[in-house]
């Protein structure tokens, strides 16, 4: 058979190329197929759950272990810690950070604040929360994490603006902490933000560097007070006592010495109410009897003594009446 040289040639298929097209094409959709499969296998830790929309629209939430979702851009899963303690640092930022909203990129910013008596102060703090309700977390704010951290700073502002700036760098904080927890979870809470607030808490108070060694020199001064303070009230509480108790015993000793002295009165009385009686029932020999007694009692303290009866007319007869000691004759010595 003659070409004709008017008519192009086409090119000549082998006769199995329809039968090639359709195993191509079932290979395709097969590869295709499974790999939608595999991107539909996922996994959820221990600590979290997995949010679930199909089409954009919030379907539930599954719990952990390996799950599976439609494949192909159906079904879209947020994983959220619900189980695990989240924080936000404001004013600093700690290494090793694994929450996205941990610390931002304006500290000092954020940290400056302006107390009530209109004085500068630098505080840094940390809000400690949890994700109760992963629905509420995901579609009731578009940007809950930095919108937390905005209301955790307004918070805060408001808290040491309404107190002293002795009080926030002092005796303050833990009242700033309470204050601050208790307005920051009734705005979550208003916002239903799916979020529970577990703690504030406040870390490094302290003025700007600019007055920073001035303030050092008032905290010195106040401290140096306080200890002063402290010891006037040591030896107060050590010499007050003291005298409380000398003068306790004083008390008692004069107590003691006029009960004795009534006592005594008392007994004189009744003393000399009893001799009183026997001298009116028998006059003389009472008084011979009190003679008696009081010469008895007074006699042997006058100790070696001669008396003499007023009639007498000789004095040295009774000098021969006193015999001498035998200790005190001492031996007349002979000559040799």
């Amino acid at each position: 058979m003659q070409k004709n040289p008017q008519f192009p040639e086409f090119p000549q298929f082998p006769r199995n190329a329809g039968m090639q097209l359709p195993l191509i094409f079932i290979g395709a959709l097969a590869l295709l197929l499974f790999s939608g499969l595999a991107r539909g296998v996922y996994t959820v830790g221990p600590e979290s759950v997995g949010v679930i929309q199909r089409f954009g629209r919030y379907v539930g939430t599954v719990g952990p272990g390996l799950r599976f979702k439609l494949p192909f851009g159906i079904d879209t899963v947020t994983i959220l810690p619900v189980k695990r303690q989240l924080k936000m640092e404001f004013g600093f930022a700690s290494p090793g950070a694994t929450n996205p909203d941990q610390v931002s990129h304006e500290q000092q910013a954020e940290s400056d604040m302006v107390t009530g008596d209109l004085n500068a102060a630098h505080v840094e703090w940390v809000v400690q929360y949890e994700i109760n309700d992963p629905e509420q977390f995901l579609f009731n704010n578009r940007e809950p994490g930095p919108t937390l951290r905005d209301l955790s700073e307004c918070v805060m502002r408001e808290v040491v603006g309404d107190r002293t700036v002795d009080e926030v760098l002092t005796i303050g904080r833990q009242g700033i902490e309470n204050e601050a927890i208790a307005k920051l979870t009734e705005l979550v809470q208003e916002l239903k933000m799916g979020l529970r607030v577990q703690q504030v808490q406040l870390k490094n108070v302290h003025p700007p560097d600019a007055v920073q060694r001035s303030f050092d020199e008032v905290n010195r001064a106040q401290q140096e007070r306080e200890q002063m303070i402290n010891q006037a009230n040591g030896e107060y509480n050590k010499v007050v006592p003291r005298a409380a108790g000398e003068s306790s015993k004083k008390i008692s000793e004069a107590e003691g010495y006029a009960t004795k002295r009534v006592n005594e009165a008392e007994g004189d009385v009744s003393r000399f109410k009893a001799l009183l009686e026997q001298y009116e029932k028998s006059p003389d020999v009472t008084r011979q009897r009190l003679y008696l007694e009081m010469i008895t009692e007074v006699i042997p303290q006058l100790g070696g003594k001669v008396i003499l009866d007023a009639d007498a007319k000789q004095f040295l007869p009774f000098m021969n009446l006193q015999q001498l000691d035998p200790r005190q004759v001492q031996p007349k010595k002979t000559a040799p």
